[in-house]
């Protein structure tokens, strides 16, 4: 019953020219990219020189700059471990 009712009232919604759906999907996700990559930008740079710091006591590779980070407590973007590739694509975005 409640079907039917809901189905009546949206054909009527649609004859009278409203528009029936959610919002402007394609937008809203071109801000959340941005949003997202504002994030992990802020992010990369605030990680950044921290990671001078570490390869200028010697770490050369991107599993030694990791470690170095776990080592110190430096949490990723979503608080998790460091790894090569994590430091990599942190670099990347400098």
């Amino acid at each position: 019953m409640i079907s039917a009712r809901t189905k009546a009232a949206l054909a009527a919604a649609k004859t009278r020219g409203v528009k029936l759906g959610g919002p402007k999907l394609a937008q809203a996700r071109k801000a959340a990219l941005a949003t997202i990559g504002a994030v992990a930008d802020n992010h990369a740079a605030n990680v950044l020189p921290i990671i001078r710091e570490i390869r200028k006591a010697g770490a050369t590779t991107l599993r030694e700059i990791a470690d170095a980070l776990n080592a110190r407590g430096v949490a990723t973007a979503r608080g998790g471990k460091w790894y090569a590739m994590t430091v990599s694509n942190v670099l990347a975005r400098a």
